[in-house]
This record gives C-alpha cells, structure tokens and sequence, in this order.
C-alpha cells in the first residue's frame, strides 16, 4: 500500500476585462481578454506531458475557456461547486487597495458589515 498523497494542480482562471479594472468578479460571468487567452495556453504548454487523473473546472466561460485552450477541455468534468465566490452588492464594484488587509486578504468593511447582518443581507453573500 501506499503512503504517498495525490499531487494536486490548481489554476486559476486567466485575465478578464475586470481583472484589469479591478472589479469584484463573483458570479459574473465573464469571458476571457486576448492576454487571458494567451496565459491559457501558456498554462497548457507548462503541463504538457502530466498525466491527470481527473480535472474540474467551474461552469463560469472565465475558467471553461482557461480549461479548454489549456488543452483540458474534453477530459474535463464542470462543477457547479467551483463557482466564485458570490459578491452580492459588491459584485462590479472597486474598493479602495487601502481597505484590503495584508494580513487577512479580506476588505474590512465587507466583514465588519457581514457580522451585523443575516446570512440573506450580508454584502458576500452567506459564509459557507
């Protein structure tokens, strides 16, 4: 028996018109830019050659299209469970880099308005 654990890949989706505007990008579903496309293959010339026992991708065309012109396109299973995260009034908005916490990677006015609100309410969406 073996003792060795899975090696796992993970990659994230390529650039979008918001990445470059910096706009929360939960459920939107966005398409790729050209730049976005082109690391996308890129990622499929760095993996060339790995043999994956399986892959997923989310149903968002952003991580399908990074999937496919990876070269993962037909071995890959679509997980709604992949979804981004859901911005809820946030969703399209910028915030400040200054109301970013290094530390943490969350907004401080987002969580500090989360705590007081229900799960319905809260600017993110429910905790999961």
């Amino acid at each position: 028996m073996k003792n060795e654990l899975p090696i796992v890949y993970l990659a994230r989706h390529g650039e979008t018109a918001w990445t470059l505007s910096g706009q929360h990008t939960g459920l939107t579903d966005l398409p790729l830019t050209e730049h976005g496309e082109r690391t996308a293959r890129r990622l499929g010339e760095r993996l060339q050659g790995l043999t994956f026992g399986k892959v997923f991708t989310s149903p968002l065309q952003r991580a399908r299209q990074t999937c496919e012109l990876a070269g993962f396109g037909p071995v890959a299973e679509i997980d709604p469970d992949l979804v981004e995260w859901d911005y809820g009034t946030y969703e399209g908005r910028r915030v400040p880099k200054s109301a970013w916490s290094a530390r943490t990677g969350t907004c401080s006015a987002m969580a500090a308005r989360r705590r007081n609100a229900s799960a319905s309410q809260r600017p993110c969406g429910p905790r999961r």
